[in-house]
């Protein structure tokens, strides 16, 4: 089985995924309330309110392994799915886990899904991962550099590509 056979089997699971998460995704929210904040972070997850969690965590892992594993073309698709499938991006990501490999793991993520909507969002989440794996005693600046070497060129919103966000938290 090719890679991009294997992109499009995940891409079924993903796509399913997403149409469970997008109701939750997209529900308003009335900031009006008071305890808005609370409420959303007492509520439960949305994986967990979709019940797709072990789907979306079994895809998210795949698709990592392949972004990270594949060419350019592969990589190329993978971050081309996270474009499309807002909201499995949104509600699904890796839990923390403070070894080498669950840093590199959480970049290839960030990588994947190329800055997302906004960078600015991507720069806090990468300041506060880089600060958590130096706290667990984490060598990050060979991993960033590994990992920048696999991420977008393509500077989509005019504050630098991804590869380039890596290597100067390096």
């Amino acid at each position: 089985m090719s890679t991009i056979d294997d992109i499009a089997g995940i891409e079924e699971q993903v796509a399913l995924v997403d149409a469970a998460l997008r109701p939750i995704a997209e529900r308003p929210v009335d900031i009006m309330d008071p305890d808005w904040v609370t409420k959303m972070r007492e509520g439960p997850d949305p994986l967990d309110e979709a019940g797709v969690r072990a789907e979306a965590e079994s895809a998210l892992r795949a698709l990592i392994a392949v972004y990270a594993q594949g060419d350019e073309t592969a990589r190329v698709s993978v971050r081309g799915l996270f474009s499309r499938y807002t909201s499995f991006r949104w509600a699904t990501h890796l839990p923390v886990e403070p070894t080498p490999d669950g840093f590199r793991q959480r970049l290839l993520h960030m990588s994947a899904v190329d800055q997302g909507n906004d960078t600015r969002d991507e720069l806090l989440s990468l300041r506060d991962l880089c600060a958590d794996a130096r706290t667990a005693g984490i060598d990050i600046r060979p991993i960033l550099a590994e990992v920048a070497e696999l991420s977008s060129r393509e500077n989509k919103y005019g504050m630098g590509s991804m590869r380039d966000i890596l290597l100067g938290a390096a």
